[in-house]
């Protein structure tokens, strides 16, 4: 029912809006858990994660699902996810992975990231620990699909985990790499492995494996192979408008 002129409109027509916007969230929500509970099989069964470590986050309008802290991420329930609502307070699930603002700031730097995986994947934690290329790339261009589908990927300095420095460390090279227009997909973090985030589930983990992937053959070849020389790198730009 309307309201009359120079009225508001009426109760009735606001409760339907905020039914639909309610049912809406509700949607998204369970979309969310599945898509979180289906990435963390995955990851778990092809030994990107092991025991507890790692953690998985989706946006779902203004809320943030996570996976609980000290989750065994190839044995997740969808019902055990903690939900977080826009000002960062858990509203439900059991209690939200310690590095749950380090998820947030990073959707709230990169305004296209809405999925945002952080694994203690093998080979990148031993790339750390053996010595990564650079300090801002952590691993050379070897790959032409590893300059399309990751980028660059600046170390991140070990701080414990959950450290809220982390973030701070973490959205300055997001920040910084926006200005500079090639954009980041992903960090790594001394002697704790990649955070990696995309639109959804689905190019997160594609960052993720082209990522893990790279580093295996990096040390496979002992460090030695030379990156792809600066013309192959610019044809890349041309063709695929890669951002390096």
């Amino acid at each position: 029912m309307t309201g009359q002129p120079g009225t508001t409109a009426g109760t009735g027509d606001d409760d339907a809006v905020d039914k639909a916007v309610d049912e809406a969230v509700d949607r998204a929500v369970e979309e969310a858990r599945d898509e979180i509970v289906r990435v963390g099989t995955s990851l778990f069964a092809r030994g990107y994660v092991h025991a507890s470590a790692g953690n998985i986050s989706a946006k779902a309008g203004d809320h943030h699902l996570i996976t609980p802290t000290d989750a065994a991420l190839g044995f997740l329930e969808p019902g055990r996810l903690a939900l977080v609502d826009a000002r960062g307070e858990q509203i439900a699930g059991d209690r939200a992975s310690k590095t749950l603002t380090l998820h947030r700031r990073i959707c709230s730097a990169d305004p296209t990231a809405r999925f945002v995986i952080h694994t203690h994947s093998t080979h990148l934690v031993a790339l750390t620990l053996a010595g990564v290329w650079s300090d801002d790339d952590v691993l050379p261009p070897l790959t032409p699909y590893y300059v399309m589908k990751v980028g660059h990927v600046p170390l991140i300095p070990y701080h414990r985990p959950g450290d809220p420095r982390v973030a701070d460390l973490v959205t300055a090279r997001v920040a910084a790499h926006a200005a500079s227009r090639t954009p980041l997909r992903a960090v790594l973090l001394d002697r704790l492995g990649p955070v990696v985030w995309g639109p959804d589930a689905a190019t997160a983990l594609a960052v993720l494996e082209e990522l893990e992937e790279t580093a295996r053959l990096w040390l496979l070849t002992d460090r030695r192979p030379e990156p792809l020389p600066s013309h192959a790198i610019d044809e890349l730009r041309s063709a695929f408008d890669a951002a390096w």
